[in-house]
């Protein structure tokens, strides 16, 4: 694996905005990893240290997000919050060691499908009708495989995981506003396991991950301040654009 370039100001300054609209983007309609993950592409820096860049320079607005509205959390179905975020600190952690332990070829073939895979599932996700009222649930085993699969997917690359929680877990049982609050925090658990694995590798280009953590805070106050302002609708056709293009990218490069 070749080092990580350095990086100059204005290639910083230009991850900075990227962290920015991302940190936006996170707030009105989820999908930031479809803006930081191409950035730190076009930035220089291979796949697997693009991904855990981005894994880390993301955390602290999502860790924030989540905390925010830890008051609508609540159990799923068979199973306590308590249990749903032990599950996801695990898968967390699994995913992370098994992107670790990659082969930078390999990993970088594989890209181009984990794209393929997000783009369609925040496709369905953002605009799929979204139930007022919990209709079904989930047996026991069941939910403990999901979120268990989610979450180590989460760990390994992470796009989409929101979508994939929030259909799970309104699957499970809980209705639409518990369900966004729960599946921030278990999200927030996944990547803090990611983020506590990854910040010991060498690939971390910490310039480019403290500029995307900068842009997204402030993305974040901007989000909240745009999210009575601006249709979401825009910003979720602007990410599903971003996401179709960079799997094409990927498939050709």
């Amino acid at each position: 694996m070749p080092p990580v370039p350095p990086l100059e100001l204005h290639t910083i300054l230009l991850i900075a905005a990227a962290g920015l609209f991302a940190g936006t983007q996170n707030a009105l309609a989820g999908g930031g990893s479809f803006i930081t993950f191409p950035a730190l592409l076009l930035a220089g820096l291979n796949p697997l240290a693009a991904n855990m860049t981005s894994t880390i320079a993301m955390f602290p607005s999502q860790a924030t997000s989540a905390i925010a509205g830890r008051r609508f959390v609540d159990d799923v179905g068979p199973l306590t919050f308590r249990q749903m975020f032990a599950i996801s600190v695990i898968g967390g952690v699994l995913g992370a060691i098994l992107l670790r332990i990659t082969p930078p070829t390999f990993f970088e073939r594989l890209v181009p499908w984990l794209v393929l895979f997000a783009t369609s599932m925040f496709a369905w996700g953002a605009f799929r009708k979204q139930p007022l009222h919990a209709a079904s649930t989930m047996p026991r085993w069941a939910l403990v495989l999901t979120q268990g699969a989610i979450s180590i997917y989460g760990g390994y690359f992470g796009g989409g995981i929101g979508f994939l929680m929030l259909a799970a877990l309104t699957i499970a049982g809980q209705q639409i506003r518990a369900a966004t609050a729960t599946k921030n925090m278990l999200a927030m658990a996944m990547n803090a396991a990611a983020t506590l694995i990854f910040a010991f590798s060498s690939l971390i280009s910490w310039p480019a991950a403290l500029a995307l953590c900068a842009g997204g805070i402030g993305g974040g106050l901007l989000g909240a301040w745009l999210i009575h302002r601006l249709p979401p609708r825009i910003m979720r056709i602007f990410v599903v654009g971003v996401g179709v293009a960079l799997t094409i990218y990927m498939f050709l490069r």
